[in-house]
Formats: C-alpha cells, structure tokens, sequence
C-alpha cells in the first residue's frame, strides 16, 4: 500500500478515504494521521496526504464520534 496519497483538484477526505481504504467511514483515521492538512475542506492539487495501513485500526470500528 502507498504510504503518501497526492492529491488533485477537488479532493476531499471522504473522496481520499473511498480510494486509499475502499470506504468513506475511515477518514477520521485519514484525518487523525494528517493534523497539519486539517484547515483543507477541499484539496488543491499535489498536496501529500499521510495514508497508513489500515493494520493499526480495528476494521469493524466506528468512527469516535458515531460512538
């Protein structure tokens, strides 16, 4: 797995979690891995973006703030 995602125009967390992680329900993973990249909403193009293994985390969990 790529360990760095680049962006282009237009991304989103949510868009980013679906193609690194094949779900949605894991950006809260991808932003707690990227507090430096929390002020983005939307991505400009080439910005790198921390994606790590999904190894560290529970695959069934939720999400902290769907607890």
């Amino acid at each position: 797995m790529k360990v760095k995602y680049l962006t282009i125009q237009g991304d989103t967390w949510d868009k980013i979690a679906k193609i690194v992680y094949g779900n949605e329900k894991y950006l809260d993973y991808l932003m707690s891995n990227n507090y430096h990249l929390l002020e983005y909403f939307v991505f400009p193009a080439n910005v790198n973006v921390n994606t790590p293994a999904l190894n560290e985390v529970k695959a069934d969990s939720l999400p902290h703030w769907r607890n």
